[in-house]
């Protein structure tokens, strides 16, 4: 918690994985009872080349990008939401982005793992990093075992 008397924000990392899912209730839950905002960011990339031109001209990755984040926080939360969640679309690589995002906030909430190449891994490479490089404390919500 911050040293003043207002909580600062809860950041959770969303990228429409079933963790990010579970990592973004465990987070709503916590800013209900602190009484923080939270935060729900999402973070984009452009697809890769393959170093050949494309022309993505007509393709809106942002307004993709929300209706995912947009759809992960319906999904997750339902729409009485018992806090209010405001959603962060970002265009970078998530790792940094979410370190950036939580400049200001009391923690940090990632899933274990995300939408990676790796998904049986026990720590994804952004919840390694974010728990390597964040200014504030990180918590890492795994997946219910079936």
């Amino acid at each position: 918690m911050s040293e003043g008397n207002e909580p600062r924000s809860i950041v959770v990392g969303v990228d429409g994985s079933a963790s990010s899912r579970q990592a973004l209730r465990w987070a709503a839950r916590q800013a209900e009872l602190t009484g923080a905002p939270l935060r729900a960011v999402l973070a984009w990339q452009l697809p890769p080349g393959y170093g050949m031109p494309v022309d993505f001209s007509d393709t809106d990755f942002e307004g993709q990008a929300r209706r995912a984040l947009e759809d992960s926080v319906a999904e997750a939360l339902g729409e009485h939401l018992g806090v209010e969640v405001v959603l962060r679309v970002v265009q970078g690589h998530p790792a940094p982005v979410l370190i950036e995002e939580t400049r200001d906030a009391d923690l940090l909430v990632v899933g274990s793992h995300g939408r990676g190449a790796f998904a049986g891994m026990l720590l994804g490479s952004v919840s390694g990093h974010c728990a390597h490089h964040a200014p504030c404390p990180v918590l890492i919500v795994r997946e219910p075992r079936p």
